[in-house]
């Protein structure tokens, strides 16, 4: 059964996206909007986590990285930047949602 795992928590202020990788198996994806973008910026302590995550696809929300001025040269390499079309398609892709707040 493939998870879409979503996480709007910045990873500075909470522990969702740690508890979030921790619970992710391959085949899953993680998709993080709202201030959990934060989360897929280049040079942070988190980097190495989300690369650690073997099987496991990453999103971002680019209105949500935008509105936070991220540019898209500061987001991870592999984290694929997604429209909030295909955040509604990632949803429908995948047999369950999680919200990790």
């Amino acid at each position: 059964m493939s998870e879409l795992h979503t996480v709007n928590k910045s990873p500075f202020e909470k522990n969702s996206c740690e508890s979030c990788l921790g619970h992710a198996t391959a085949g899953s994806a993680v998709l993080f909007y709202e201030d959990g973008v934060y989360a897929v910026t280049k040079g942070t302590t988190v980097e190495a986590k989300l690369k650690g995550a073997q099987g496991v696809k990453l999103y971002a929300l680019g209105p949500d990285l935008k509105a936070r001025g991220i540019a898209d040269d500061r987001v991870i390499a592999g984290v694929q930047v997604v429209d909030y079309a295909k955040f509604v398609d990632l949803a429908a892709e995948h047999d369950k949602v999680v919200a990790w707040v």
